[in-house]
C-alpha cells in the first residue's frame, strides 16, 4: 500500500490529504485567519459549579466559558485521548480526592464548604476539589460548536513526536502498539531517568527503536515548555493562554508522518521548509521523503483526488452500485439515509438490500472520517429481513470504523433498520468549518413561499385602504418575491386596483429576507408598521 501526505496551500485555505493507493482516506483543512483552540492550555478561574450538570464553567479568557465535566477533573490517564491508543501498566492507585488535589494543585479549594460530588460506576461517589473563583490549569479537548463553548480538562498533556508529557500524573504509559516487552521496558527506563518527581508520560509508537538520546531530547523540549508555563502561572493575575497548540500542518506531520508513509508532498516553498526543518530536528531518517511539488498544475488534480475532496461538501454521495447515501445535519445529530439504485442485477430484494447496505457502510465510515463528523450519527439502512444479514452488517461497520483514529461506538441495528453510532467530537465538522447558514433560510433549507408573502401584502393593503383613501403605495420585497408578483400581475395588480382602488408599484430590495416586505408612500416614507 502506497501512503502519501499531500499538503496544498492557498491564500485562504490549507488542505492536507492522506491517500492510500491513490484514494483519499483523510482530509484536514485550516483557515489561517480562524482561531483553533484544541490542545491550547489556559490558566483559568472557575466561574460557577452546576451540581445538576456534574460540571463547572471555567473562565479562560474566551467569549464563552470552558465546559469542565467532573469526569475530566482527575489525574488518572484512563480517559486520556491520544493518537496511538496508549496503554499504562504501572499507574499507581490513588483515591479520587488525592487525584483531584494533584490535578488542581495550582490552588486549593476553600475548606469548610461543601464540595461537589460525581458518581462513577467504578469508584462510586467521587468528591471533586472545585470551588467558585478557584484557579485551575486546563486544556481544551473539543472545539466550540453551535451554541456550546469549548470543552476543557485538568488532565493536561504536552504532545511531542515521541512522548506525551503529563505534568499532573506520575504514571508512565506505553502505546499498546509497542508489542515487544523488552522495548516497553527500555522506554519506561528512559522515562524514569529523566522525568521529575510527580510527572508522568505516555510513550508513543514513534519512539520504538529510537536511540535514548533522541527520546531524551523530546522529553527535554517538553519539560522546557512546561517550565515556561509554570513561570507564566506564577506571574498570572487572571485567565490567560499558557500554551498555544501548533497548526494542523505541524499536528499531522507530528502524528501521522511515520515509516509507512512513502512521501510528503508540499506545493508551497515556505511550508515545505517548515516541514523539512521540523522533520530534520525530530526524525532525521524521514527527511528524504519530504518533497516540494514543482508542477504548475493543481496538485490534487494531478493525484486524482480533487473530485473526492469536492464530494465531501455534497449532501448526496453516489455508490458504485447505483445507490446513494444522503447526509443531513441537525442540531442534535447527523442523519444518513441509504437509498438503493434504480436498477439491480441481484435476484431478490434481500440480495439487493445486502449489496447496497454493505457498500453504504464502507462509504459511511469513510465519510465520517473525511468530514470529521462527531456526536450522534443515525444511519437508516435499507430493510433486511434476515437477522444474520443485520449482524454481518454491524460487524462490517465496526471493522470499517476500527480504522478511525477518533473513538467510535456502534450499536446493533434496530428492527426498523436504524444503526446508531457515536463518534468522538474534537473539532468542528467539515460542514461547520467550510460553510455557514443561508442568510435567507437560516439553515432550515426552506423559505416562506412568495405566494404566502403576497398574501401578507394583500392583508396589509386591505388594512391600509380601510384607514386611508390615498391612491398610491410602493411595496418593497426581496427580488425573488417581486419577480413572483410581476408574474402574477394579471391576478394581483389588477385585483388591488379594482378592489382597493390602489395603484401598487414594486421595488426590489436585496437586503430583505424572502418573507419580508415594506410599504412606502410616493414621497418615500416607510408606513409598514403604521398599518399592520
Amino acid at each position: 500500500m502506497i501512503r502519501r501526505i499531500l499538503v496544498n496551500v492557498t491564500p485562504t485555505h490549507l488542505r492536507i490529504a492522506i491517500t492510500e493507493d491513490g484514494r483519499l482516506t483523510e482530509l484536514f483543512t485550516e483557515e489561517p485567519d480562524r482561531e483553533h483552540y484544541v490542545g491550547n492550555i489556559y490558566f483559568g478561574r472557575v466561574n460557577k459549579i452546576l451540581q445538576g450538570m456534574n460540571a463547572a464553567f471555567v473562565d479562560i479568557g474566551l467569549e464563552q466559558d470552558g465546559f469542565l465535566h467532573f469526569s475530566d477533573v482527575d489525574a488518572s490517564m484512563e480517559e486520556m485521548s491520544t493518537d496511538d491508543d496508549d496503554d499504562e501498566d504501572d499507574r499507581p492507585t490513588t483515591s479520587s480526592v488525592q487525584s483531584s488535589d494533584v490535578a488542581l494543585r495550582t490552588a486549593k479549594a476553600v475548606t469548610g464548604k461543601r464540595l461537589p460530588t460525581f458518581r462513577t460506576k467504578r469508584s462510586g461517589n467521587v468528591t471533586i476539589n472545585l470551588q467558585p473563583k478557584q484557579n485551575v490549569i486546563v486544556q481544551v479537548t473539543r472545539e466550540a460548536y453551535h451554541q456550546k463553548g469549548v470543552r476543557v480538562t485538568t488532565k493536561v498533556g504536552l504532545t511531542g513526536r515521541n512522548v506525551v508529557l503529563l505534568p499532573f500524573d506520575d504514571a508512565i504509559g506505553v502505546s499498546r502498539k509497542v508489542q515487544s516487552q523488552r522495548e516497553r521496558k527500555r522506554l519506561r527506563s528512559i522515562a524514569r531517568q529523566i522525568l521529575p518527581e510527580g510527572m508522568g508520560c505516555i510513550i508513543r509508537t514513534a519512539a520504538t527503536g529510537l536511540d535514548d538520546d533522541d527520546i531524551k531530547r523530546d522529553f527535554e523540549s517538553l519539560l522546557a515548555d512546561w517550565r515556561d508555563m509554570e513561570e507564566e502561572v506564577r506571574k498570572a493575575k487572571g485567565p490567560m493562554l499558557l500554551h498555544e497548540e501548533a497548526g494542523v500542518t505541524h499536528s499531522v506531520i507530528r502524528d501521522l508522518f511515520k515509516d509507512d508513509v512513502q512521501q510528503v508532498i508540499v506545493d508551497d516553498p515556505k511550508v515545505y521548509r517548515e516541514i523539512r526543518s521540523y522533520v530534520e530536528r525530530t526524525a532525521p531518517k524521514l527527511r528524504g521523503k519530504v518533497e516540494l511539488f514543482a508542477d504548475t498544475k493543481p496538485m490534487f488534480e494531478i493525484y486524482g483526488i480533487e473530485k473526492e475532496v469536492h464530494a465531501t461538501h455534497q449532501r448526496t454521495v453516489r455508490l458504485k452500485s447505483g445507490g446513494s447515501i444522503v447526509i443531513d445535519h441537525t442540531e442534535a445529530m447527523v442523519v444518513i439515509d441509504v437509498n438503493s439504485g434504480r436498477a439491480s442485477n441481484e435476484r431478490t430484494q434481500e440480495d439487493n438490500a445486502v449489496k447496497t447496505n454493505f457498500e453504504a457502510a464502507r462509504e459511511v465510515a469513510k465519510q465520517l472520517r473525511l468530514r470529521d463528523i462527531g456526536g450522534m450519527i443515525v444511519v437508516d439502512f435499507i430493510d433486511m429481513q434476515h437477522e444474520e444479514n443485520r449482524r454481518k452488517l454491524l460487524n462490517e461497520m465496526r471493522n470499517e470504523l476500527a480504522r478511525d483514529r477518533a473513538k467510535t461506538i456502534t450499536y446493533p441495528i434496530t428492527q426498523l433498520g436504524i444503526m446508531q453510532i457515536t463518534r468522538q467530537r474534537i473539532r468542528q465538522s467539515m460542514a461547520e468549518r467550510t460553510s455557514e447558514n443561508c442568510p435567507l433560510c437560516f439553515g432550515t433549507g426552506k423559505v416562506q413561499s412568495p405566494a404566502t408573502t403576497m398574501t401578507s401584502i394583500d392583508r396589509w393593503l386591505r388594512s391600509y385602504r380601510a384607514r386611508t383613501w390615498k391612491l398610491r403605495v410602493t411595496v418593497a420585497a426581496h427580488p425573488y418575491v417581486v419577480h413572483y408578483m410581476q408574474r402574477q400581475r394579471s391576478r394581483a395588480f389588477w385585483k388591488w386596483l379594482r378592489n382597493y382602488f390602489l395603484w401598487v408599484s414594486y421595488r426590489e430590495d436585496d437586503d430583505m429576507e424572502a418573507g419580508e416586505f415594506a410599504c412606502f408612500t410616493p414621497s418615500g416614507k416607510d408606513i409598514t408598521k403604521q398599518y399592520l
